[in-house]
């Protein structure tokens, strides 16, 4: 049954960080994958709030085999930049980080960029980190705005934020926000960590969200289709039900498929072929 066309699903290079970029992106054609949501580990890209890696050299080498970059995802959880930063001088360095990475996605004629709500300390009034979060994020949309590119919004998991990690958090931040270059990307770890469904944020969003996380999960993990208990023709169903045609983020972060990740994503396309 078709459910999906190839072209969205979208691999990613986060489990690759131990192998070239060019190994990535050979493993990505083995696969039969043709889109590309790209991590701008230092692995494989250089981002910071001075410079970024040549995008004309990455384009190329993407679409040298007959890949499209369509997604561009800064590093904002293991790397010191975040979209909440509480010092002053990082917040504004973590504003031009990510003001940055817009701008290399726009030159890599990418329409989105992923981003999430960062994090505030513990021992401070969340409310505080929360304003500095829709501070970051409506400064960030005006930049996005200027260089035609969409902020595609994600949820967190409790242990990774403690603003926006369900739903109801996305949905407060979205409409005080308020912006039309930015928009949702419902990550289904996240998720089903919250005890939420695809159609729970498709009854709150609806055509607002344009990206996906799409991966399997116990709920916790980021894992390739059959490893969790997520079930995939359900997950698909819900996705055309509500006219969903934006792309399927492979986030695979799971240690498990550092060591082999091609094999991995081999796995993963044969899981999806079925409904394509």
């Amino acid at each position: 049954m078709a459910l999906i066309k190839r072209e969205q699903v979208a691999g990613m290079n986060i489990h690759y960080m131990r192998y070239s970029l060019e190994y990535f992106l050979d493993a990505q054609v083995a696969a039969g994958i043709q889109s590309i949501e790209f991590w701008t580990g230092v692995p494989h890209y250089y981002l910071d709030p001075m410079t970024y890696s040549d995008c004309k050299v990455l384009k190329d080498k993407i679409q040298s085999r007959g890949l499209e970059v369509r997604v561009f995802t800064p590093e904002n959880c293991m790397y010191q930049y975040q979209f909440a930063a509480t010092k002053p001088e990082i917040f504004e360095k973590s504003f031009q980080y990510f003001s940055n990475g817009i701008k290399a996605t726009a030159e890599l004629g990418c329409e989105i960029m992923q981003c999430n709500s960062g994090w505030g300390y513990y021992d401070e009034d969340r409310e505080e980190a929360w304003k500095r979060s829709r501070e970051m994020l409506s400064k960030l949309a005006d930049v996005a705005q200027k260089e035609g590119v969409t902020l595609a919004m994600e949820a967190l998991r409790p242990e990774e934020s403690n603003l926006v990690i369900n739903v109801s958090g996305a949905k407060r931040m979205f409409d005080e926000i308020n912006h039309p270059n930015l928009k949702i990307l419902v990550d289904t770890t996240a998720m089903g960590v919250a005890g939420e469904t695809l159609q729970d944020w498709f009854d709150v969003f609806g055509e607002d969200i344009i990206h996906t996380h799409f991966v399997d999960g116990n709920p916790y993990g980021h894992l390739i289709w059959g490893d969790g208990h997520h079930n995939l023709e359900e997950f698909l169903t819900v996705l055309q039900k509500n006219g969903y045609t934006g792309l399927l983020g492979q986030e695979i972060t799971d240690s498990r498929y550092f060591q082999d990740p091609k094999s991995h994503d081999i796995r993963n396309m044969h899981a999806f072929k079925a409904f394509m």
